[in-house]
């Protein structure tokens, strides 16, 4: 059974329409009867240049760069809204190279990528797992609160009396990363390395830290398997895929489908050659192919249909694979104590590094080692998948992070930003390693001080990307301003500068500027190496003395001075 008293410390986030949120959602989750419909952005509000821009950018990287081979094979990306697919883009091979040394097939011989090519998820399967498992807490056959031991009492040795099936959940259980030694190089057959799970024994108490770790969801699904005394992949079958209309979803895909399946990698150790329709992960290759953290392959479509069924409260077209509390506690963070690493019952929560603009305390999701990638962003009813066969020839050619960033970040952009006063507002995007300037004209102070006043939509990574309000008598020197923030989310007291995501809504700030002489502001924004958010947006920019209005830059935004800013209607 679930048990409301584990979500204590979790934070949500909510806003009434109106308040400038992306494209003014409402938080929470779309009706139980939405059905994915084909549409293009304008359909849904959405502008589709940042969408056009993320597709050029996927094309660039499966071209070769300075490396001498791109940063992945092929992709499949898709993006809805609103229950609107907004975006298919199909790009690259789904089968390319010849060996691990990524000599590139005959044209003839590639296959090329398609809508409906098949990816091996990787650890996006332990979603599966994790859905399988919150199916049996409604039917009373499953407490997380609820020790292994209870339903595997075999699970009991090594100090894992205490390990409860929420831990395993949330990855908190004290487990290594991954068994050691490997399942496929330490036991002769399939019963010794499911033993070799159980006997795993823990690196930290549990509770006490964060550590993902694919034993989790191993035990978890010998412990769905016990309960329903079915195989892993009859459960997801029977009790989601099924249900779903999700036909290209499951383990061990057939034969009949190898030519719509993206390539993985070229294994020497084990000598498995081609890594092609068969599970990537070797671990649950060891297994046969079925294990509850990896082996579930799919399609864009097919995943589509499930994180609507999420955003729907756990149903689609009169098919309920969880009730909508149930689906409400997945999304839930239960790691409130490990700040950075928010998750819920199998979701990972808030993880911009790969969620990009779109993360928020309420953004659910998960990616695979392949190189799939998994968004859902209840507050706007959106999501953004990416699937990459990113370890096609080879998994040692790097991060492709920066790509699951800009997809879903595409997304978040194309949602509209509505200017608090009148037609536009300033605009900032400035990318990486980057600063943009606003700056007023040297303004004169009759008796010491200004006041300043603006409104901030602020998105961007948190403190290593700061936004601030400068001031400067000799146009040189520039010294920050306290301010003061009110709105959704906006920093308590007076800060420095002003950071964060996820909180979606537009700030009031005021700030108090010394001027003992001619003063010239500026707002300066100001990014470092890593993730970006959507960016600033600035509105509503006025400068006051004992109530003289200095500069207006609503009525007057001529007299602002940009660099890295624009006008902006949206």
């Amino acid at each position: 059974m679930l048990a409301a008293t584990t979500t204590a410390g979790a934070a949500t986030t909510s806003s009434r329409p109106g308040q400038g949120r992306f494209d003014q959602p409402q938080h929470g989750f779309a009706p139980a009867s939405t059905t994915l419909r084909e549409g293009g952005p304008g359909d849904v509000g959405l502008d589709q240049r940042p969408i056009r821009d993320a597709e050029q950018f996927l094309r660039s990287w499966t071209q070769p760069d300075t490396s001498g081979h791109p940063h992945f094979s092929g992709a499949v990306g898709l993006l809805a809204h609103h229950g609107v697919v907004v975006d298919r883009y199909a790009v690259g091979g789904a089968l390319r190279y010849a060996d691990a040394k990524g000599t590139e097939l005959p044209p003839a011989q590639q296959v090329p990528m398609r809508d409906d090519t098949i990816f091996d998820l990787a650890s996006i399967s332990k979603l599966f797992t994790s859905i399988a498992a919150l199916q049996l807490t409604e039917q009373g056959k499953l407490d997380v609160n609820a020790p292994v031991v209870r339903y595997l009492p075999e699970f009991g040795v090594q100090g894992k009396q205490d390990v409860t099936i929420e831990q395993l959940l949330t990855h908190t259980s004290g487990f290594d990363a991954d068994p050691s030694p490997s399942l496929w190089e330490g036991y002769a057959d399939i019963p010794s390395r499911r033993k070799a799970v159980l006997d795993s024994p823990l690196k930290n108490p549990p509770g006490t830290t964060y550590l993902y770790s694919d034993l989790n969801m191993l035990t978890l699904g010998f412990v769905i398997e016990k309960l329903t005394g079915k195989p892993l992949d009859t459960v997801v079958h029977d009790r989601i895929t099924a249900p779903l209309g999700m036909v290209d979803t499951g383990y061990n895909p057939p034969v009949s489908k190898l030519n719509r399946i993206a390539a993985t990698e070229y294994e020497s150790n084990p000598p498995r050659g081609l890594v092609r329709g068969q599970v990537h992960d070797e671990n649950a290759w060891s297994l046969g192919g079925v294990a509850g953290h990896a082996g579930v392959f799919s399609t864009a479509s097919d995943l589509a249909t499930l994180c609507q069924a999420i955003l729907n409260g756990g149903s689609y077209r009169g098919h309920r694979i969880l009730r909508p509390d149930t689906v409400e506690k997945m999304l839930t963070n239960y790691n409130a104590r490990f700040p950075g690493d928010a998750h819920g019952l199998g979701f990972e929560l808030d993880q911009p590094w790969y969620m990009g603009a779109l993360s928020s305390s309420a953004s659910a999701g998960h990616t695979g080692f392949t190189g799939t990638t998994l968004v859902i962003d209840p507050d706007s009813r959106s999501f953004a998948l990416l699937l990459t066969n990113r370890v096609h020839p080879t998994r040692g050619w790097g991060s492709i992070n920066a790509a699951r960033q800009v997809w879903a970040t595409s997304l978040a952009k194309a949602m509209a930003v509505r200017p608090v006063v009148g037609k536009d507002e300033w605009y900032a995007d400035p990318g990486d390693s980057t600063t943009a300037t606003l700056s007023t004209p040297p303004l004169d102070a009759r008796s010491g001080s200004l006041q300043a006043s603006f409104h901030a939509f602020v998105d961007t990574e948190g403190p290593n990307d700061p936004f601030q309000l400068e001031a400067s008598t000799d146009g040189v020197n520039w010294q920050p301003v306290p301010l003061r923030a009110t709105g959704p989310g906006a920093p308590a007291g007076t800060v420095w500068s002003l950071s964060g995501h996820g909180h979606r809504a537009w700030w009031h700030v005021s700030a108090t500027v010394p001027a003992p002489s001619a003063m010239t502001l500026r707002w300066r924004y100001t990014t470092d190496s890593n993730y970006t958010g959507r960016g600033i947006s600035l509105d509503g920019v006025k400068v006051t003395e004992r109530g003289r209005t200095v500069l207006d830059g609503e009525r007057n935004p001529g007299e602002l001075s940009s660099s890295g800013w624009r006008l902006s209607t949206r």
